[in-house]
């Protein structure tokens, strides 16, 4: 497939998939951590007219005393149940799910629903301090790490066995440690 060709299909891809999703009962955005649902309903709607269940693996939004729901099935992928919530906002129910698995994009709401392209998605730009405390310390070791390397300085590896060597040797002075290497 020349270039063209594949940009061709790229943009039909998108455009089918712009007007599948145009025709969903509700709209949808989503993070890498979290998805949120918009569900349009009557004007005038109240709360306590509503049945919004959210499950571990489904999600069913409808009317009291309507016949048919809103929107039910089963979710593309497993939330947290206890983190994920709804409110009512101007005539839209806003639904905020936690994604269980934080580091995967969904291809759909419901499963029955129509996927999107995961692989187009382009994620936001995130932050330090975007991460919980133990995978920042990662990054943050690992971009350390880095920046020394390329100033030919030790990691925070070898510094700390360079630490406890020096340790050992105010410990132990009687001992010669000029001929040691450390790896």
């Amino acid at each position: 497939m020349s270039e063209e060709e594949r940009k061709a299909k790229d943009k039909a891809d998108r455009e089918r998939e712009a007007a599948e999703q145009v025709a969903l009962p509700y709209k949808w955005t989503q993070l890498l951590g979290e998805v949120d649902v918009n569900v349009p309903v009557p004007k005038g709607t109240r709360g306590r007219n509503l049945i919004v269940d959210i499950q571990k693996k489904r999600l069913s939004v409808g009317l009291k005393g309507a016949q048919d729901k809103i929107l039910e099935g089963e979710l593309c992928k497993e939330i947290k149940k206890e983190d994920s919530t709804w409110t009512l906002e101007d005539d839209v129910i806003l639904i905020h799910l936690e994604k269980l698995n934080q580091q995967q994009w969904w291809e759909n709401v419901l499963t029955h629903h129509p996927k999107i392209d995961t692989t187009k998605i382009e994620p936001t730009d995130s932050k330090l301090s975007d991460l919980d405390g133990e995978t920042r310390g990662m990054v943050e070791k690992m971009m350390f790490d880095n920046q020394q390397k390329q100033m030919g300085k030790p990691t925070s590896d070898e510094l700390k066995k360079m630490e406890a060597l020096k340790k050992f040797q105010a410990a132990h002075p009687e001992l010669d440690f000029s001929n040691a290497k450390i790896s």
